[in-house]
C-alpha cells in the first residue's frame, strides 16, 4: 500500500479533474486508501477489466472495486456490485440488462463506508 505523501506526490501530475477529485476522496477515507494509490499510479499501469474477467474471479455477492476502467468484453453472469473510476458504454449496457448493481467509485466513497471490499487486480 501506497503512503498518502506519496500519493500526494503522484497527485500532483494527474490533470483529469475526475480522476483527482476521486483521488481525494478516496485518500480521505481508510478503506479507500489502496484504491487512492491504484488510481494514482501512471495512466499505463492502470487497471482495465473485461467483464469475463470480472466474471471468472468474482464471487457471487461480493463487493468488486475496479481501480480503473471497466470494458465491455465478455458477460457478468454472477451477483456482484460493481464499483469501478470509468466504464465504457457497452459495458453499462450489459450490466444495465444484467440488472447487475454498479456505480463509480467517488460515488461509492460517499456512501460506503464500512462494506469489505474485493479489490479487481490483475
Amino acid at each position: 500500500m501506497k503512503s498518502r505523501t506519496l500519493i500526494d506526490k503522484q497527485l500532483q501530475r494527474k490533470t483529469n479533474p475526475k480522476l483527482v477529485e476521486t483521488i481525494m476522496k478516496a485518500k480521505k477515507n481508510g478503506l479507500w486508501v489502496e484504491v487512492a494509490g491504484m488510481l494514482s499510479c501512471p495512466a499505463r499501469r492502470m487497471t482495465n477489466a473485461n467483464l469475463d474477467e470480472i466474471d471468472k474471479k468474482a464471487k457471487d455477492g461480493e463487493v468488486v472495486v475496479v481501480a480503473g476502467k471497466v470494458l465491455g468484453t465478455g458477460n457478468l453472469t454472477k451477483r456482484v456490485k460493481l464499483i469501478a473510476f470509468a466504464f465504457s458504454k457497452s459495458a453499462e449496457d450489459k450490466l444495465k440488462k444484467a440488472k447487475i448493481d454498479y456505480s463509480m467509485i467517488k460515488d461509492e466513497i460517499d456512501k460506503n463506508h464500512k462494506t469489505k471490499l474485493s479489490i479487481f487486480t490483475k
